[in-house]
């Protein structure tokens, strides 16, 4: 009977696999409690719930949830705020929690929505900018920690208040979370098979625990089940209620970018395709009842779902045997992890912190086009400094001031609607046609018209994907393409890089200035397509093509 619903040919890999997620997630999980104000139960609440409930009820396979990165940020932030407006952590709870159950219950709504849809829709810039300031701010907010110290709540305190920290450090404090760095980084080389984060982990708290050194350490963690934390969320003041609204809606927006880019990741390595609106309500109920029990958010993990996949992971089982493996660690060995170190934490933050920033998209700053770079370091400064919600709002609305004012500039052709067109199902150009009847199972031409930018590299990539087998080259056309933005030139980066893998040839004819300018400046050509591949005709491709690949 529970063969209809379960392939069993996949149950040792899925067991295997939830249980290395779940030795990755652990560690992870009380260092983003400890970040988010909460503490370390808080963020062990969080990865269990949101681990069993968003894969359970999610649309991706292979995803393993929990807390992450961003999502412990804007959940910092939020309490920080809650605390300023109520004055202690106690008073702050209800608006808190508050806070986090609407969040979830947006989510489920967005997925109700069809909202997954329009996420793809933003800019690349905004999300490079907004992901660098939150590594950032997770590095910052963790270098008083790292050296014993207690530390602000904003990035901005922080660094008015960095004389402390050379003033006053613990070096005892110090010397471990340099420990914890120094493992977190040198293990992989010895082995892969356990995950350095949990190694570093155990070296460094059994390290203070035998040398009994007096620094800061997590403290009493609760054991067993958690209770419902509802109390008092149905009569908070009013005041609250637009900071409540507004943290809301970041944290569902963010959770869900977060957790499809992760699906993402996890249909190309499965060579599965998930379904976006499934995944939304899964995270949104994985959230709702996090919430509920006093958890912190969190998203699809990334790290967790990769190694997931790596593990043998295939199948929902994975996803929720990660979430039970961490539901027994509260049961069983909760007390032991109150002895855990914060400068060991922080020392395993700290690099994951940095891991976040896309320097990808930095080290191109000055590469790309010039508004796409103005967008990013304005929200990465935001997003640091200031308010994420507006960092990304105003983002997206200037990226998208700046694309009408460029295609204004450039004339008719640039306000053409994006639409990408080929051989399927449409009729091939006057000048393509013989070609076309004589190669079409061997060649594939693809017509790209107006600007390629960040409203369109969704579609683009679609595209790209369902390209037939066999095909020995694609012929990308870019006769009438005037503009490409750093959204643009990173889908072509992987459209091109997804087809290498397939053993397909990616050619390009009548490439316009500005478009080569910026192929030029970020080493696409000639690293990914050599001069040799770029025609100023189509006539001249065709010729290339039927003397190199013997058509």
């Amino acid at each position: 009977m529970i063969s209809k619903y379960y392939d069993f040919k996949f149950l040792k890999g899925d067991l295997t696999g939830g249980l290395v997620a779940g030795i990755v997630a652990l560690p992870l999980a009380l260092a983003f409690g400890v970040q988010s104000g909460l503490g370390a139960i808080a963020g062990l609440y969080g990865a269990i719930a949101v681990g069993i409930f968003a894969a359970i009820f999610g649309g991706t396979s292979t995803q393993a949830s929990g807390p992450t990165g961003p999502m412990t940020v804007v959940s910092a932030t939020l309490v920080a705020a809650a605390i300023e407006m109520t004055g202690s952590l106690d008073t702050a709870m209800p608006i808190i929690i508050a806070t986090f159950l609407l969040g979830g219950l947006f989510q489920i709504l967005f997925g109700f929505l069809n909202i997954a849809s329009y996420v793809k829709y933003f800019p690349y810039p905004v999300v490079s900018g907004f992901m660098s300031g939150v590594g950032l701010i997770i590095v910052i907010l963790q270098l008083f920690p790292f050296v014993g110290l207690g530390s602000a709540k904003s990035t901005w305190l922080v660094i008015q208040d960095l004389p402390r920290l050379f003033a006053e450090f613990n070096w005892q404090a110090l010397a471990l979370g340099l420990l914890t760095v120094l493992v977190y980084y040198v293990f992989p080389y010895i082995t892969k098979a356990i995950p350095s984060a949990l190694v570093a982990l155990v070296v460094a708290s059994l390290a203070a625990y035998f040398l009994q050194w007096d620094i800061p350490i997590i403290g009493e963690i609760p054991s067993g089940l958690p209770s419902v934390q509802l109390d008092g969320i149905f009569s908070i003041d009013s005041s609250a209620y637009s900071l409540i609204a507004e943290y809301a809606i970041i944290l569902a927006v963010l959770g869900s970018i977060d957790s499809l880019l992760t699906s993402v990741i996890a249909d190309n390595m499965t060579k599965t395709k998930h379904n976006s609106n499934r995944e939304l309500i899964g995270q949104g109920i994985g959230n709702t009842i996090a919430a509920i029990f006093g958890g912190i958010p969190g998203a699809g993990a990334t790290k967790g779902t990769v190694v997931n996949i790596n593990a043998g992971g295939r199948t929902k089982l994975s996803g929720t045997a990660h979430g039970l493996f961490l539901l027994a660690v509260l049961l069983g060995l909760g007390k032991l992890a109150g002895y855990i170190p914060l400068s060991v934490l922080a020392g395993l933050l700290i690099p994951i912190g940095f891991k976040i920033i896309d320097t990808k998209g930095l080290k191109h700053l000055l590469a790309v086009p010039r508004a796409d770079a103005v967008v990013l370091i304005l929200v990465l400064l935001m997003t640091t400094f200031g308010s994420l919600i507006q960092a990304v709002g105003i983002g997206v609305l200037l990226a998208s001031l700046l694309f009408m004012k460029r295609a204004s500039d450039i004339g008719e052709q640039g306000m053409e609607v994006g639409t990408l067109a080929g051989f399927d199902g449409e009729k091939p150009w006057q000048d393509e046609e013989q070609f076309y009847n004589n190669y079409k199972d061997k060649v594939y031409i693809k017509h790209l018209y107006g600007p390629l930018f960040f409203g369109f590299t969704s579609h683009f990539q679609n595209e790209i994907k369902i390209i037939p087998d066999g095909v020995k080259a694609l012929i990308i056309r870019m006769d009438r393409v005037p503009y490409v933005d750093q959204s643009g030139l990173y889908a072509l980066e992987n459209a091109i890089l997804d087809l290498e893998k397939k053993g397909i040839q990616v050619i390009l004819t009548a490439v316009q200035e500005q478009p080569m300018d910026k192929l030029v400046s970020i080493d696409i050509v000639p690293d990914l397509i050599s001069k040799e591949h770029i025609f100023d005709s189509i006539e001249d491709a065709f010729d290339y093509l039927k003397s190199h690949f013997q058509l």
